[in-house]
């Protein structure tokens, strides 16, 4: 019986070796779970990559022919003959269909008689009148001779005025009759319905023994696409949106029909014509497509993407980290932007990038090697001034150090501890600053050409209007403050410059406590 027990014995002792061992790797691993959130400080954190942005807008719209032209009938009457259907490719002048034409003949009869009796009546008119004439010349000479009286005269003459008043009316009958006569005759040629352009039928709204009456207004027969190679596109963009809407931008779009496939179009036009449908305003936005392999119908409902901007291989961060601001009581919200004599000698970055972007700027420019140096000589002084300020300010422990920023005039915009200066503040900081900066780059600014310096002022324009926002970088597992400038976004990730470099881990969240 004690046998038994000995050979059960040594399995049980490796069981609980076993126990051991999975308990001390547990308490192991919360250990060093334990350190390492200990070393992040318990954030959590967005890495810096670079890649690219593409910014896009969503619309949808439907598709159409460029041109499409309604036929219609001027005239009334009975359709005798249809002669094109649904999709039939018609050219310029093909007859489409006719109206009977018989009324209108016999209108035309009609009118040839009334002329015809128009001419006789101006016959007659033209023989009394050679008589009223005569009449007239042999009263005149013999009242001259004083062998008449002078109201036989008097009648003479008023006869030959009635018979030449006949003549004339008798002419303008003529004239009204011919024209009538004419009238009808172009009404006539009305009843053969042609095509006035080459393209395709896409509606027919008339059949054979079908009555027109077009006595108010043209009644629609037919609705010809003109040409269905080149398509468009009518999208309705919302307000908020449309200011980045640009003639010539890239669009991608779907139809529903076409799943598997993506087609592609340029901006046309940006009307002017807002739509508001239940408070909401819309412009719409004209987008030519090429439809040469005749894949796409006119009608479909598109869902497009207008590409306002793509910006390749830059750097971004999720916009996580861009929101993030601390508690009032987070010992992040007591930090003070790094600057000589400060830590991390950063001081010579701040401004959110604004050096480098006017060096990209002036990299554009084609500057000779003089433009050059007077760029660079300028941008350096900048920059030690600047820096002077920042060490200046932190020996005296004020705030005015932190605030301060490249070149001295920026300002902490979105800052984490308030929402920043008002707009007024931020209007006149942004002036200060942009007086500065004209007179730090006088001398260089006008040994640019006409060309160059409106290049220039648009960039610089652009550097002090550009957005900044405060972030807390992770350095050497330390929060520290840093100012950036914001760019493009595509929704999840924003372009960002400054003080900042590609594989920064920057805070996105404070982790609660006994969070892994």
């Amino acid at each position: 019986m004690t046998q038994p027990r000995r050979r059960n014995a040594l399995p049980l002792r490796q069981i609980g070796i076993v126990l051991a061992v999975i308990v001390i790797a547990g308490l192991g691993w919360k250990y060093w779970s334990g350190r390492k959130a200990a070393a992040d400080g318990g954030y959590r954190t967005e890495a810096v990559q670079r890649g690219d942005i593409r910014v896009a807008i969503s619309a949808t719209g439907t598709l159409s022919a460029i041109s499409t032209v309604t036929v219609g009938s001027q005239i009334s009457g009975q359709v005798t003959d249809v002669r094109v259907d649904f999709n039939s490719p018609v050219k310029k002048g093909d007859i489409l269909a006719t109206i009977d034409p018989s009324t209108y003949q016999a209108q035309i009869e009609q009118g040839a008689a009334q002329i015809a009796s128009a001419q006789a009546q101006l016959r007659q008119a033209q023989a009394g009148l050679r008589n009223a004439t005569l009449d007239y010349q042999r009263k005149a000479d013999l009242g001259r001779q004083q062998l008449v009286a002078k109201s036989d005269v008097d009648q003479a003459r008023a006869a030959l005025e009635q018979a030449q008043a006949q003549v004339n009316s008798a002419q303008a009958q003529i004239r009204q009759q011919t024209a009538s006569t004419q009238t009808t005759r172009v009404n006539l040629q009305r009843t053969v319905i042609r095509s006035p352009v080459d393209g395709v039928v896409l509606t027919r709204k008339i059949e054979p023994g079908q009555t027109v009456a077009a006595s108010l207004q043209a009644p629609e027969l037919f609705t010809i696409a003109e040409d269905l190679s080149k398509m468009q596109i009518e999208l309705l963009v919302d307000e908020s949106d449309i200011g980045q809407v640009k003639v010539g931008q890239s669009v991608g779009f779907t139809a529903d029909a076409f799943p598997d496939r993506q087609f592609k179009g340029t901006v046309e036009q940006v009307r002017l014509a807002a739509a508001t449908n239940n408070n909401v305003v819309t412009y719409p936005v004209v987008v030519t497509v090429d439809n040469s392999d005749g894949t796409l119908l006119p009608g479909l409902t598109v869902n497009a993407e207008i590409e306002v901007s793509k910006k390749p291989n830059v750097l971004k961060l999720a916009n996580a980290a861009l929101r993030f601001k601390p508690s009032d009581t987070s010992p992040l919200a007591q930090l003070q932007p790094q600057g000589p004599g400060q830590g991390g000698g950063q001081g010579g970055r701040a401004g959110g990038g604004m050096a480098e972007g006017l060096r990209a700027a002036v990299a554009g420019l084609s500057l000779n090697p003089q433009q050059q140096a007077a760029f660079d000589k300028t941008l350096e002084e900048m920059q030690q001034r600047q820096a002077q300020r920042a060490a200046q300010a932190s020996q005296q422990g004020g705030q005015q150090g932190g605030s301060r920023l490249f070149g001295g005039g920026g300002m902490r915009f979105g800052g984490p501890s308030s929402g920043g200066p008002d707009a007024s503040m931020q209007a006149q900081m942004r002036a200060r600053m942009r007086e500065r900066m004209n007179q730090q780059f006088a001398a260089f600014r006008a040994s640019l050409d006409d060309g160059q310096r409106a290049r220039w002022d648009a960039a610089l324009e652009e550097q002090l209007n550009a957005k900044r926002v405060t972030i807390y970088k992770l350095v050497d597992g330390k929060p520290q403050l840093a100012m950036v400038r914001v760019g493009a976004s595509d929704g999840t990730a924003t372009e960002v410059s400054g003080n900042i470099r590609e594989g920064d881990e920057v805070i996105s969240g404070e982790r609660s406590a006994g969070t892994p």
